[in-house]
């Protein structure tokens, strides 16, 4: 009985299938059945049915073609549906997204066992999504189950997030009514602090329940910065950088945008002005200072000289005198650099010093022999040997004397980290052109890029070849290293290797390393395929201008709430898919900003180019929300301005999140912990130095004293404000 119930409703379906293919076929529709119950049991259990009166359920649709057949059992989960067949053959498509009790549902998994040993970066954040997409390396910090089933990620920045915010009990009426020092404290934990916490709804202050529904866990996040030099890097530029695959030859050259046109720039727009100069630790020249009481009281230190310029305005060449085209403005451009030996536990003397012209001709190379015996000839770095300097006469002296007739009101002098050179002349010249200045340091000031590492980034060319040998340094091949790399600039333009970094465009690297698995791509992509991945970049103010612009899709918003609507409107795509592609984009990053303002992280005095023209919000216009009927209490009035903030931010957040398609890792972190007392000491420091490096200045009349007391907070705000937090999870 059971196996002719089978045949009949085998038969059943067959003749369903073709009567309904014929009625169609004439008109060019295709037919899609879907038969609830496809295997021999469940054709049986179709069968008993009809048999009671009930029918099989079907669905025609109009936008499939060709006639269906059901997969072998191998071939499929349990769930999955028909396989399209055209011209007798199976046409290979997708595997179907996994159901959330399916064994092959992605996911991001804390274990114990995981090789945790700090607090993870902003970086690591950066890196598991390369190696969920694209090709970077997997993370130890977390185990990542079944990579090649998922299908989008999305990562929001929410600068203003504190961990603070999520204990138990706390008070948001009073919780920006603290100390710098109270709020400081706030931020101290065990040395444990690295390993992620739970997040349990009932633990958590109302307003930020919602993460509890989205996340399973608080991650401290260490935001980047360098604790030496107490300074706070850029969360976002490290999040959007991928690091270099270096070649086997070295450091990768430094690749011109697409699109690039020279712009010829004369030398004199690369100048280094006075307050450069000063904070750069270069010798203070009178022509630098105001006119008045500071220039005519100022006098040498003895032992030093400064060139014969007046004023700045001496070293300006009529326009009628210039060549047209001509780079160098008119202007007399000497190469300049210097090899020194030590004469003390910290003093370096000069022994050799070497001028280049702007045509690469040798104008001075001499051998010095400093006053003070030597104690150590640093070989290594310098190339001077005792026997080298055992026969030279030429003094200190005799340099500068020279050197005083050779530069002129219109002599450039270039180089690298010039300040030491000119200390060791004990010589001052208000007209600079510094490469550890044109070619800034990815990290910013005060650290500053080798010689070395520009000439091969930017040139392409290996130099110092004798460093740390007995050769050393060739102070000639330096000078015109430097001469070399101020030309190209001149060349190229301003824009060119302005603020270049020592990595990859995010955006850029998932276009061109993303890779698509079986699961995405079909068979042909068993073991992965490379293929770009779409990505799409939704932040405040005008996103062009930024790094934002790699993006396949660049979306500017002027509210959260924008920023809310432009994430959803990525991951779904536009109907039209004229410029979000249908479907969405594979890979979304945001920013939302209200938060930040009200917080007060917001600098408004140093808005960057991102940021656009109209700023932060004032906090009177982020305090009122259609969020407000999720707040208990916003009817009553009794909710601060920070509850109902993040009250928002949480629905906001929680809206996004359920507007996710299944298998999307969902990333959110705040970037850096509170850098308002950070910011304050900074600026302090930065006054205080501009002050003490103006001659004549006496430390007791300074308007600032900065102290080891002083450079120990700074420090210590340094550390709170690297204290960042995070939440990942998969939808």
């Amino acid at each position: 009985m059971g196996k002719n119930r089978k045949n009949r409703a085998s038969r059943g379906i067959a003749a369903a299938m073709a009567t309904l293919a014929t009625a169609n076929g004439a008109e060019g529709k295709a037919v899609e059945i879907e038969v609830d119950g496809v295997d021999a049991t469940q054709a049986s259990a179709a069968n008993t049915s009809a048999d009671s009166g009930a029918s099989p359920q079907t669905h025609v649709s109009s936008e499939s073609s060709g006639s269906l057949k059901r997969p072998s059992p191998h071939d499929a989960d349990d769930d999955d549906g028909w396989q399209t067949i055209e011209r007798g053959r199976p046409v290979k498509k997708h595997k179907k997204i996994p159901g959330a009790a399916s064994s092959r549902y992605p996911g991001i998994n804390f274990s114990e066992q995981a090789r945790l040993q700090s607090k993870i970066n902003v970086s690591s954040l950066r890196d598991l999504i390369l190696y969920i997409f694209a090709d970077g390396p997997a993370p130890q910090w977390v185990s990542v189950k079944h990579r090649p089933e998922f299908r989008k990620i999305v990562t929001i920045m929410v600068p203003g997030l504190e961990e603070a915010m999520f204990k138990k009990g706390v008070d948001f009426s009073k919780y920006s009514n603290l100390t710098p020092d109270q709020a400081i404290d706030r931020m101290s934990a065990s040395p444990d602090d690295y390993y992620p916490r739970v997040l349990q709804k009932g633990a958590l202050p109302e307003p930020l329940q919602p993460f509890a529904d989205m996340f399973q866990h608080l991650w401290p996040v260490r935001a980047p910065g360098d604790d030496k030099y107490a300074k706070l890097h850029s969360p976002m530029q490290s999040m959007l950088t991928a690091p270099l695959k270096e070649k086997k030859s070295g450091l990768k050259p430094v690749i011109e945008p697409h699109g690039w046109k020279d712009q010829r720039t004369r030398i004199t727009e690369f100048l280094a002005t006075p307050e450069e100069l000063m904070e750069n630790g270069f010798p203070k020249h009178p022509a630098m200072l105001k006119e008045g009481a500071p220039r005519d009281d100022f006098k040498d230190p003895d032992g030093w000289v400064h060139t014969r310029v007046s004023s700045l305005d001496d070293g300006a060449v009529p326009e009628a005198e210039i060549e047209q085209g001509s780079i160098t403005a008119g202007r007399q451009v000497l190469a300049l650099d210097c090899e020194m030996c030590m004469t003390g536990q910290t003093e370096y003397s000069l022994t050799r010093i070497s001028l280049v012209s702007w045509d690469g001709e040798v104008v001075l190379d001499e051998l010095v022999k400093p006053e003070r015996p030597i104690i150590d000839y640093v070989t290594r770095f310098s190339g001077i040997t005792k026997e080298m300097l055992d026969p030279v006469t030429t003094t200190l002296s005799d340099i500068q004397t020279r050197l005083l007739d050779i530069l002129t009101p219109r002599t450039i002098l270039v180089g690298h980290s010039l300040e030491s050179d000119l200390k060791a002349m004990r010589l001052a010249h208000p007209f600079i052109v510094d490469t550890s200045i044109l070619f800034p340091h990815p990290r910013g000031p005060p650290l500053k890029s080798s010689l070395k590492y520009l000439a091969l980034k930017y040139l392409n060319r290996e130099v110092q070849k004798g460093d740390g040998t007995i050769n050393g340094h060739d102070s000639v091949e330096d000078a015109k290293t430097c001469l070399d790399l101020v030309k190209k600039k001149c060349e190229k333009g301003k824009a060119w290797a302005a603020g270049d970094v020592q990595g990859e465009n995010l955006f850029k690297r998932l276009a061109r390393a993303g890779t698509a698995y079986r699961a995405t791509a079909g068979p042909e992509a068993t073991g992965g395929l490379p293929v770009g991945k779409t990505s799409a970049a939704v932040d405040w103010g005008d996103v062009t201008r930024s790094a934002c612009n790699a993006a396949t899709v660049a979306i500017s918003c002027q509210s959260d709430a924008d920023v809310e609507a432009g994430i959803i409107r990525a991951v779904k795509g536009d109907p039209d898919g004229l410029e979000v592609p249908g479907g969405g984009v594979d890979f979304v990053w945001a920013r939302m900003r209200e938060l930040e303002a009200l917080q007060g992280w917001w600098n408004r005095n140093k808005l960057a180019a991102a940021d656009g023209p109209r700023g932060p919000p004032a906090p009177t216009t982020i305090t009122s929300s259609d969020d407000d009927n999720n707040n208990p209490n916003a009817a009553t009035g009794t909710a601060s301005p920070l509850e109902t903030c993040l009250t928002t931010l949480a629905h906001r957040l929680k809206r996004i999140y359920d507007a996710l398609p299944p298998c999307t890792a969902f990333i959110v972190f705040s970037g850096t912990g509170d850098p308002r007392e950070m910011s304050r000491l900074q600026a302090l420091q930065a006054q205080f130095r501009r002050e003490y490096n103006m001659p004549g200045s006496k430390w007791d009349q300074l308007s600032v004293q900065w102290t080891d007391k002083e450079d120990q907070a700074l420090r210590r705000a340094v550390r709170a404000a690297r204290c960042g937090i995070g939440f990942i999870g998969v939808k």
